[in-house]
């Protein structure tokens, strides 16, 4: 029997039979992973170094690392002899951590998801979870967890604002660049943020410049206030230990709550669920404190 699957590029790949061998940019890879499908190796992007990156890589254990960015060539993809490469793709047009052409040389089509910011965060997980059944998993369904994870924050966003007459809990999403610059995230170009202010939590604008990021100083983003920052925790943003001796780091932190966010969560109901959670948490014990 055929298998066939169109991607969020418009492509239609079709085979004699379901492909069995998957290797995936790793974000993809743990999605896969939670959604019941094993990958035979995953591989990272151009921000990746020679490990993955943990924040990305969720769940996966003893899967091959095929290396990243330039690391990454058709031989590596080769070495583990895939029927299908699994990618992300911003702009639903070219798949983002590999080039078709290395995958070709590899033997293997380039099958690429969207995840950018024109589209919604229930869209990813539904089109992840179409994809891992296509692929013979059998998904332990997530979306239990989820809108139970979607509720908790709709009610920790509710109440705190009642409990301050009706000024919400502020949050900004950041990732650090340095002691002297820090890239503040434009919540509607991230699926998961503009998801959060959906379920009724206040996210920051940051100012003008940048269409996904506004690179600014850290006096800044203190200048904006929040209640509560989410802090990239991928490994290619500078970590919070390195920052103790920025002042104005110092200053932000003394005001706000911080939690970990990962801008490429895997893209299951699991691991959004988690996410979710973790705001909810955060926001109920600054609502508490007012």
């Amino acid at each position: 029997m055929g298998w066939e699957f169109t991607d969020d590029r418009g492509i239609t790949l079709r085979r004699m039979g379901r492909p069995e061998r998957v290797a995936a940019y790793v974000r993809a890879g743990a999605a896969l992973w939670d959604l019941g499908v094993r990958p035979v190796g995953v591989y990272g992007s151009g921000h990746d170094g020679d490990e993955p990156d943990r924040a990305k890589s969720g769940a996966l254990a003893d899967v091959p690392y095929l290396g990243a960015g330039k690391g990454l060539d058709d031989g590596a993809i080769r070495s583990v002899r895939p029927d299908l490469v699994v990618d992300v793709t911003y702009d639903r047009e070219k798949p983002y951590a590999v080039t078709e052409a290395a995958a070709k040389r590899a033997g293997a089509p380039v099958l690429a998801l969207a995840v950018g910011g024109d589209t919604s965060l229930p869209g990813i997980l539904a089109r992840f979870a179409q994809l891992a059944v296509a692929l013979g998993g059998e998904p332990a369904s997530g979306d239990g967890e989820l809108a139970a994870a979607e509720d908790a924050v709709r009610s920790a966003a509710e109440d705190a604002v009642w409990s301050a007459a009706s000024a919400p809990l502020k949050v900004l999403a950041l990732s650090a660049a340095g002691a002297r610059q820090v890239h503040l995230a434009r919540p509607g170009t991230w699926p998961e943020l503009r998801h959060l202010a959906e379920l009724g939590v206040e996210l920051t604008e940051p100012g003008a410049g940048g269409a996904n990021w506004s690179t600014t100083t850290w006096e800044h983003a203190v200048g904006l206030a929040p209640d509560l920052v989410l802090a990239d925790a991928r490994a290619n943003a500078v970590p919070a230990g390195e920052l103790e001796s920025v002042p104005a780091w110092r200053a932000l932190t003394s005001t706000a709550a911080v939690e970990p966010w990962n801008p490429e969560l895997p893209c299951s109901a699991h691991a959004y669920a988690a996410f979710l959670r973790s705001v909810a948490d955060a926001l109920e014990v600054l609502g508490a404190k007012r």
